[in-house]
């Protein structure tokens, strides 16, 4: 059975009211960030829901939110309390920006975010060097792709989690920590918002639990297999994932608007098509829609 305490809350943040909870299970520990709809009360209301950041419904009521009430979970020792309290308090500053950037359309700041990030991740006083990787959308947009990120994307070893958590520390949303995201399953991951409580944009990189995926996509966490190009960006070297990992998820999501753009830059850099055909075989895609598709971008 589990037996839950509130460490903070109710606290206020973007038109929600939010808490943070310590859940025992046996000897198994993990937080709970809560938020629900705070109406007038709480600023609100709301820009909108904070599924796309994660948030799920459970499916009992919960204790301390009601029926209505958006859970994020995260399994971490009764140790790291006080790294779980600040990623907690971040998230709920931001949670504004990040609404007005996911329901009104105001522009994440990517560039600056990833000056920064590239920054921290380069700086010799924070150890060796290890691999990562930008990818999503963002990578496409450093390729030259007419698109606008919604936010960065990056890969990395799951050694290089704990170190990227640490460069970015005061930036955290989340904490590093094995957690449950959205249609990808158990991962061990952790996010920020980098930029200050007004502007910035939303970073995320997480490393799948358990054996590497053999299939060829973006992220399966066998990071030799993932393709990239060097970018060089304000005095950086970025490694970014090809475009045809982009090009392959928008037409699975039905983005449309994205196809050309993506099509257009593959043809100015050259179109790997091994890399898309092998994208294309494990695709769901109907046959037909796979074919035209290669036979934009190899044509």
């Amino acid at each position: 059975m589990t037996s839950s305490e509130m460490l903070s809350g109710p606290d206020l943040g973007g038109g929600l009211l939010h808490q943070l909870t310590i859940d025992r299970e046996g000897d198994r520990t993990g937080y709970t960030f809560h938020a629900q709809d705070g109406g007038a009360d709480a600023g609100g209301p709301s820009k909108g829901p904070p599924e796309p950041f994660g948030y799920r419904i459970p499916p009992t009521a919960c204790t301390f939110g009601g029926p209505r009430c958006w859970h994020r979970e995260f399994r971490l020792g009764e140790a790291e309390a006080p790294r779980v309290r600040m990623a907690y308090n971040r998230m709920r500053f931001v949670m504004a920006p990040m609404l007005e950037q996911r329901y009104g359309r105001r522009p994440p700041t990517i560039d600056a975010a990833l000056e920064e990030i590239a920054g921290r991740l380069s700086e010799p006083a924070r150890g060796p060097a290890f691999p990562w990787y930008v990818g999503g959308s963002t990578a496409s947009y450093l390729l030259g792709a007419a698109i606008a990120p919604e936010d960065i994307d990056l890969g990395t070893t799951r050694e290089g989690i704990d170190r990227i958590a640490s460069a970015l520390s005061e930036y955290l949303i989340e904490p590093a920590a094995t957690t449950d995201w959205p249609r990808v399953g158990e991962v061990y991951a952790a996010r920020a918002f980098v930029g200050t409580v007004r502007d910035g944009a939303r970073v995320e990189w997480a490393h799948r639990e358990g054996v590497p995926s053999t299939g060829p996509g973006e992220w399966t966490g066998d990071l030799a297999r993932v393709r990239t190009e060097p970018v060089d960006f304000h005095g950086f070297t970025l490694r970014v994932t090809r475009p045809e990992y982009a090009l392959l998820r928008a037409a699975e999501a039905g983005r449309h608007e994205r196809i050309e753009p993506l099509v257009a830059t593959l043809r100015t850099l050259g179109t790997d098509a091994s890399l898309l055909e092998e994208l294309l075989g494990a695709s769901t895609l109907p046959a037909p829609a796979r074919d035209a598709l290669l036979a934009r971008c190899v044509a």
